[in-house]
C-alpha cells in the first residue's frame, strides 16, 4: 500500500454533508462539491509538496455574445499526479466550463479555469469520499449526516478525520473531534523541547487550526491555541536562559513565569529591529488596507469581490509570520488558492505576464499615503 495508514482513513472517511452544494441545471438538481474545499482536502490528506496537477489540453467549444456580456465555453483535461514513498500515483479527468464577462478575455479566462477545476475534481475524485466520490452514488451512502436531522455537534469535524502531523509533517493520530485534536495538539506543543521544534509543529497543523476556526468548530479555538503557542514559547525561552536554577524551583516558574515575561515585555520599550545593523524587515498589519484591496478586481480575471493576497517572496520568511501587508494584492477565490498551490510563486506570477509588486506598492500609497514607500524587491519580470 502506497499511501500511510492516516491517509487510507482520510480517503476512507465518508463527506460530509455539509460541504455538498446543489444548483439547478435544464430542471435538474445537481449536487457538487467546491474547487476550493476539494483542493484544500487534496492538500490537508497528501500535503501540499506531495502532489501537483497539469492541465494536458483545452478547447474552446463555443464563444459568443448575449447583450453586452461574451460568452465562452470549454473543456479541459487535467493530470494529477500524487507521490506516496517511492509511487507517485497518476489519475486524470475532463471537465467542461462556461465563462461570462464583460471583455472576450474575462469571460475566455473564467470558462478556462472552470473546466480546469472541474477537471481537477474529477480526477481527485477517484482517491475517495472526501473529493466527491459519494455524490456518484444516488443514495450516497458515503455522506455523513447530521444526527436526528439536526446540525453537527460543534465539536465534530467538518472535513473528516483531522491529523496531527510531527515537526517533520509526517501524519500522525487522526481524530473524529475537534476536541480531542485541539488537546493532542496542545501536549505536542507543551512537550516540545526546543523553539524550532515548537514552531514547526505549529506550522505542520496550523491550516488545520485555522480549518477549524473557519468552520467554527467551539468557540475561541484557534486564540486560545495560539496563546498556548505564546506561553510554550515564553517558557522555553525562560527555561533555556535559567537552566542553572535550582530543580526545586522549576514547578514554580513554569506557572509563573510566562506570566511574568509578558508584564515584562510591556514594561519594556520596544526595539525598532528595522534600523539594526543587521535589520529585520518591518511588518505593518492594516485590516482597513486588506479590506481595500480585497474589494478591488483580482488581477488575473477581473473579478470580484476579492482576497487580499500576501506575495509570499516580497520578504524573508519568519516562523507562523506572513509578509507584511503593504505587500498585498486582489486574488479572486480561484486563482488565490491556486496561488497557494504552486510551488514557485515568482513563476506563477511571470507565467500570467505579471508583476505584483508594483500594483501592492499602489493599492498601500492609496490607503496609506502618510507611510514611507515600502522597500520594495525585486520584480518578478526581471
Amino acid at each position: 500500500m502506497a499511501f500511510t495508514e492516516v491517509q487510507v482513513k482520510c480517503l476512507e472517511a465518508k463527506l460530509s454533508a455539509k460541504r455538498i452544494k446543489t444548483r439547478q441545471a435544464n430542471g435538474i438538481t445537481l449536487a457538487y462539491v467546491e474547487g476550493w474545499h476539494v483542493i484544500a482536502e487534496a492538500n490537508r490528506i497528501f500535503g501540499y509538496d506531495a502532489w501537483d496537477r497539469r492541465t494536458r489540453s483545452n478547447n474552446c467549444v463555443w464563444t459568443g455574445t448575449k447583450g453586452e456580456f461574451y460568452h465562452a465555453a470549454y473543456t479541459a483535461k487535467v493530470r494529477v499526479s500524487v507521490r506516496a514513498g517511492d509511487t507517485t500515483i497518476v489519475r486524470e479527468g475532463s471537465g467542461t466550463g462556461e465563462g461570462k464577462a464583460l471583455t472576450p478575455g474575462q469571460a475566455h479566462e473564467l470558462a478556462l479555469k472552470a473546466a480546469e477545476t472541474d477537471a481537477t475534481k474529477r480526477a481527485l475524485a477517484t482517491f475517495g469520499n472526501p473529493f466527491g466520490l459519494a455524490l456518484y452514488d444516488h443514495e450516497q451512502a458515503g455522506v455523513r449526516r447530521a444526527r436526528n436531522g439536526k446540525a453537527s455537534s460543534m465539536k465534530e469535524s467538518a472535513t473528516g478525520p483531522l491529523v496531527l502531523r510531527s515537526a517533520t509533517g509526517t501524519p500522525g493520530a487522526t481524530f473524529e473531534k475537534a476536541h480531542d485534536f485541539v488537546e493532542a495538539l496542545r501536549k505536542a506543543m507543551s512537550d516540545a523541547q526546543d523553539i524550532e521544534l515548537l514552531y514547526a509543529i505549529w506550522e505542520q497543523n496550523v491550516e488545520t487550526v485555522r480549518a477549524l476556526h473557519r468552520h467554527r468548530q467551539g468557540p475561541g479555538i484557534a486564540p486560545k491555541l495560539v496563546a498556548h503557542l505564546k506561553d510554550c514559547a515564553i517558557a522555553l525561552v525562560n527555561g533555556a536562559s535559567n537552566a542553572s536554577g535550582a530543580e526545586s524551583d522549576e514547578s514554580h516558574d513554569r506557572k509563573f513565569k510566562p506570566r511574568l515575561a509578558r508584564a515584562s515585555q510591556s514594561a519594556r520599550p520596544k526595539i525598532d529591529k528595522s534600523v539594526l545593523t543587521i535589520s529585520e524587515p518591518k511588518r505593518h498589519r492594516s485590516k482597513e488596507h486588506l479590506r481595500f484591496v480585497a474589494q478591488q478586481p483580482c488581477l488575473v480575471c477581473g473579478r470580484s469581490p476579492a482576497h487580499a493576497h500576501h506575495i509570499r517572496f516580497a520578504q524573508s520568511k519568519g516562523l507562523g509570520l506572513k509578509v507584511s501587508d503593504e505587500f498585498t494584492v486582489p486574488l479572486c477565490a480561484i486563482h488565490h488558492s491556486e496561488n497557494h498551490t504552486t510551488g514557485d510563486e515568482r513563476r506563477w506570477w511571470q507565467e500570467r505576464k505579471i508583476d505584483p509588486l508594483p500594483v501592492a506598492l499602489r493599492l498601500w500609497q492609496d490607503t496609506c499615503s502618510a507611510a514611507p514607500a515600502p522597500n520594495m524587491p525585486g520584480s518578478t519580470s526581471g
